[in-house]
């Protein structure tokens, strides 16, 4: 098939896309060259194979905040990653930003989750500095976070080989507990990728917010946070279209400071009435959390893990890319007596 499709579509990139957005035809292209597509685009290939990877596939089934929730409406890691990218696909096609770029880094953002959401990654972030500091290694230990793990896997694990646009976009999307800033919509690497870091935390903000309160750890929403809107669409709404107004044909990503600082006001909120309080209620948390550091014991010292994994990394890379459910079956069968696994 001739490359008159793909052709075409980088021909309309530079007449339509703002002349700040990242054009396909122009990006810095893949660690391993390969050829070009005939239909496709590059970053268009990027979202395609990451939707098609095992690690977005295994997203279905890993934590977002709540842990086996009782209850179908819940968010999970998928479905978060898909509220991400709809929310930055609705302001990356307002801004004329490129939506192929945008999706390919929130789809892919968060492959590197272990399961049980947060509470899985801070129990593997602290049994890796504990295994190192047993070990008497110098200087500061080396710990987990999610970004790294999200490029290890679509550079190593998978090998998707994606562009490096789309790689600096996953590997720069968090924050952490860390207050929104200006800077945070400036472009370190694209425009795109500034979108998908605030886009991100609108919609955990928001979805967690809901899923708080249909657990019931909280019961309602405090007048503080009306600006933000009244319900969970009003809020999202506002937030989006308060980004579009502030940066609509400018080189950058902004909120409104008035809006910026009442989101950075509910994270706090969330952290202390929802994230920090949800262990203290729902007891299951540290035991999801004790899992994880039992498994990383278990497979350091005992030389347990499958063909192909092998040391601390390995051990890293074969909990991390757990589901929930496949962790807690793995600690029930090397852990617990066999006559139990039925009760």
């Amino acid at each position: 098939m001739p490359h008159y499709v793909r052709e075409l579509t980088e021909k309309r990139e530079f007449e339509y896309l703002s002349p700040f957005a990242a054009k396909a035809a122009e990006s810095e292209g893949r660690q391993i060259a390969i050829g070009d597509d005939p239909v496709r685009t590059c970053f268009q290939r990027d979202r395609d194979r990451v939707v098609h990877s095992k690690s977005f596939r295994r997203l279905k089934r890993k934590t977002q905040v709540f842990i086996d929730p009782e209850g179908d409406h819940y968010r999970t890691r998928m479905t978060h990653s898909l509220e991400v990218s709809q929310i930055a696909r609705t302001v990356g096609r307002a801004l004329r930003l490129n939506e192929d770029l945008i999706e390919a880094i929130a789809l892919g953002h968060d492959l590197g989750h272990t399961p049980f959401g947060h509470a899985g990654e801070s129990a593997l972030d602290e049994a890796i500095k504990s295994h190192w500091k047993l070990q008497s290694r110098n200087g500061e230990p080396a710990g987990f976070r999610h970004y790294e793990q999200s490029l290890r896997i679509v550079d190593v694990l998978e090998d998707l080989n994606l562009t490096t646009e789309t790689r600096a976009g996953i590997g720069g999307h968090s924050k952490g507990r860390a207050d929104l800033t200006a800077h945070d919509g400036e472009p370190t690497s694209t425009l795109e990728a500034a979108v998908v870091r605030i886009s991100d935390r609108i919609a955990y903000l928001n979805h967690d917010l809901d899923d708080a309160l249909r657990s019931g750890i909280i019961t309602a929403v405090p007048s503080m946070f009306d600006p933000l809107g009244l319900t969970h669409s009003e809020r999202i709404g506002n937030l989006v279209q308060d980004v579009i107004v502030n940066s609509l044909d400018k080189p950058f990503i902004r909120m409104s400071s008035p809006l910026l600082s009442c989101s950075n006001n509910l994270k706090e909120w969330l952290f202390e009435n929802v994230y920090l309080l949800y262990p203290v209620r729902y007891p299951d948390t540290l035991k999801a959390q004790n899992l994880v550091k039992d498994l990383f014991v278990h497979f350091i010292q005992e030389d347990a893990l499958p063909s192909g994994y092998a040391g601390v990394q390995g051990a890293v890379d074969y909990i991390a890319g757990m589901t929930d459910r496949f962790a807690i079956d793995t600690f029930a069968r090397i852990k617990l007596p066999s006559a139990w696994k039925n009760v």
